[in-house]
């Protein structure tokens, strides 16, 4: 069984400065080969950074996507870049059909409005995953160093530090102590060792249900790609089937995980040979991502003003929870989280 987190929906964009620059964009010599109905133009999805996204329609492709990634916030060439290069690597990835690099404008293929979290429940949900475990495998096989950033030790740590700053901090509006603080930044160092001893790949960094689109061929289309890095084999396993925003059953995560072993293992990539092990390593990795997680989601609100983002908070916090009592290395941040659970009885939900 599953428990699905549905986000809020997004609001339409103001008619602001960067949407009259895309319809000038758009009107452009240039754009007159896919017959593009301007009038058609509307909202297709916003997510959590400062891209928005617009779905308008064409003679020629049906519907197109129109992303608005705007500088200096966000870089369309990396994306640009990263679309070749994921492509090159046989996966399902949007076609960039026109760009406009310095406003920040790329013109895609239009993946549709399915995503693998409207779609998942108990009968598609095994279908749905070993088609996404095979386009990671794909990714993976790929891999080389020296293309991707490197995600090192002092970049995951930064993502950890956002527990401590956003969740505790200004969220829960506590400040740890000496002790707790010590004892915090050990269970750091246990994560980020495990992390760190783990074999290299490409990583997505958010390979998860908003993220893979359902496909008639190719399955997932997979979006939100710009991020990538060269990084933990089993990051990205962690983000799909530990996922923020959909929940499933221990036993069927775990075989989930057992069947990517063996396929990852039959593709000659460098996954722990013991399958104890390994999946040591996917609960340590996706527990770093959840204590980044719950640091993001809380920025998200109090910086950024996205507030949707606190319904999944709950989910993330369970998903930490099992995985710290699992472990006697994670046990002091499972009494740490003991605490904070009492603060945040104090300070209470309102979702």
């Amino acid at each position: 069984m599953s428990t699905v987190h549905t986000p809020a929906n997004s609001a339409t964009p103001p008619l602001d400065a960067r949407l009259h620059a895309i319809q000038t964009w758009l009107t452009t010599p240039s754009m007159a080969e896919f017959g593009l109905n301007l009038a058609s133009l509307r909202p297709a999805s916003k997510d959590a950074s400062f891209r928005r996204y617009f779905r308008l329609d064409s003679e020629t492709h049906g519907s197109l996507i129109v992303m608005d990634a705007a500088p200096p916030q966000e870089n369309v060439t990396k994306f640009v870049k990263l679309a070749q290069l994921f492509s090159l690597c046989k996966l399902s990835v949007p076609q960039i059909f026109a760009q406009e690099l310095e406003q920040g404008f790329l013109l895609l293929a239009d993946f549709g409005e399915t995503s693998y979290l409207h779609q998942l429940n108990a009968d598609t949900a095994h279908r749905l995953y070993l088609d996404a475990i095979d386009a990671l495998i794909l990714l993976q096989v790929h891999s080389r160093p020296d293309v991707l950033p490197e995600y090192d030790r002092p970049f995951l740590l930064r993502e950890l530090q956002l527990f401590p700053e956003w969740f505790i901090g200004k969220h829960l509006q506590f400040s740890l102590n000496e002790k707790q603080q010590k004892d915090l930044d050990k269970v750091f160092d246990v994560i980020l060792a495990n992390n760190m001893a783990q074999a290299q790949v490409f990583v997505h960094r958010d390979f998860h249900s908003r993220n893979l689109m359902v496909l008639q061929n190719g399955n997932p289309g997979i979006l939100d790609f710009q991020d990538a890095v060269f990084g933990p084999i089993t990051y990205d396993l962690a983000s799909l089937l530990r996922d923020a925003y959909v929940q499933w059953d221990e036993e069927m995560v775990l075989d989930w995980v057992i069947r990517y072993w063996e396929k990852a293992k039959r593709a000659n990539l460098p996954v722990n040979p013991d399958i104890d092990a390994f999946y040591r390593d996917f609960e340590f990795m996706g527990l770093q991502r959840h204590l980044k997680i719950l640091g993001i989601f809380c920025r998200l609100n109090y910086r950024d003003g996205k507030n949707m983002y606190l319904h999944d908070l709950p989910l993330v916090l369970e998903y930490v929870r099992k995985t710290a009592n699992r472990y006697t290395d994670l046990k002091p941040l499972l009494r740490l989280m003991d605490v904070l659970e009492n603060k945040q009885v104090q300070v209470g939900y309102t979702f």
